[in-house]
């Protein structure tokens, strides 16, 4: 399995993950243009993906769909509430309507429910050949019933949107910030550094810290606040990189 962030940050977030048979994109929520030549750069078509699966509806993870679909028809993995809130989805026939699994023919697909201020968020758990990628991002926290299915993954591309410091002193209004911080905005710097430091395990071969808040946070935030934790839990791991908002990260090979 191959696995490549496009885009990751609030004005757009597109993953690309390649298996043995299908060519998959988690959201669209940069424009057609920007997917497609990032998408060239890895010798891969627009036409060439077969299945796009929704995390939500936000814009920054559905902006590009519509376009999308105007000259693609790939298979769209989403919620009944998902649908809802996509009325120009309702006629297109090629739809998968999912709530736990997604069963591929080389591959498995659970979604684990998120916590966002949507009517539905999910992350992923994509699985090919006994080896996983975990893809959490928009959510407030993680339900502790999840981690027997989170721990001991390959790859984790996870939030690690905010510094609280950055956040509680920048320039967002108070309403904002309190819906950043709250129970269905985003994993802070510690958040997510704590989350890491109980989910991964001896299998884990790297991190990708996504979705990275530009006015409320900064890659070094980031990283600094996730080896600190990792050294405070005497957890040896460094392959730890930020997925950036222009710019698509290296291909990782699972």
């Amino acid at each position: 399995m191959k696995v490549c962030v496009l885009a990751s940050g609030s004005e757009g977030n597109v993953t690309y993950v390649e298996t043995k048979n299908h060519k998959i994109l988690i959201d669209v929520g940069t424009n057609l243009k920007y997917i497609s030549t990032k998408l060239s750069e890895l010798n891969v078509a627009p036409s060439d993906i077969d299945y796009i699966l929704i995390s939500h509806t936000h814009d920054d993870h559905i902006k590009a769909l519509k376009t999308f679909l105007k000259k693609n028809h790939p298979q769209i993995c989403l919620t009944f509430s998902m649908l809802n809130d996509l009325i120009d989805l309702k006629d297109y026939e090629r739809l998968i309507i999912f709530n736990d699994d997604i069963n591929l023919d080389d591959c498995t697909i659970k979604s684990i429910k998120t916590s966002h201020d949507t009517n539905d968020s999910r992350g992923f758990i994509i699985t090919e050949n006994n080896k996983s990628v975990v893809y959490l991002t928009d959510t407030g926290y993680l339900n502790h019933k999840y981690f027997q299915y989170l721990s001991n993954k390959e790859v984790y591309l996870i939030e690690s949107n905010h510094d609280i410091e950055m956040l509680i002193n920048g320039p967002y209004p108070k309403w904002l910030k309190t819906r950043v911080v709250g129970p269905y905005g985003h994993l802070s710097n510690q958040d997510s550094a704590i989350y890491m430091s109980k989910l991964i395990g001896p299998n884990t071969k790297e991190i990708l810290l996504m979705h990275l808040s530009h006015k409320n946070n900064t890659e070094e935030l980031a990283l600094n606040t996730i080896n600190q934790v990792f050294s405070n839990n005497s957890i040896e791991f460094n392959n730890i990189k930020c997925a950036r908002q222009k710019e698509k990260s290296e291909v990782i090979e699972i």
